[in-house]
């Protein structure tokens, strides 16, 4: 039995990133799909999406890449601490071995 492939979500910004460079003058559907690695179905469906709703599509729950970059520099403040904290307790522990 073949597995099925886990399913993507993709944020609204890059559903319409990916339209904006389909558009691109001597850029073929197919290539950006390879790029982007999505099937040309799906970037018929983005394309039928936004043809209907404009402005209004892909109101979905994708995360966007603001969001994102956030999570990684709280995950990277918090990163900083545990070194420093760590660096301060080695020099500790080392002094009181001597």
């Amino acid at each position: 039995m073949r597995q099925k492939k886990p399913y993507k979500r993709y944020s609204p910004e890059f559903k319409r990133e990916a339209l904006k460079r389909a558009t691109e003058e001597g850029v073929t559907d197919k290539a950006i799909c390879k790029e982007l690695d999505i099937s040309t179905r799906q970037l018929r469906r983005w394309r039928d999406e936004f043809r209907l709703l404009g402005d209004d599509a892909f109101p979905g729950q994708g995360h966007s890449r603001d969001e994102e970059l956030t999570n990684l520099k709280r995950e990277l403040a918090k990163t900083k601490q545990e070194r420093d904290f760590l660096r301060e307790a080695a020099i500790y522990f080392a002094k009181d071995s001597k």
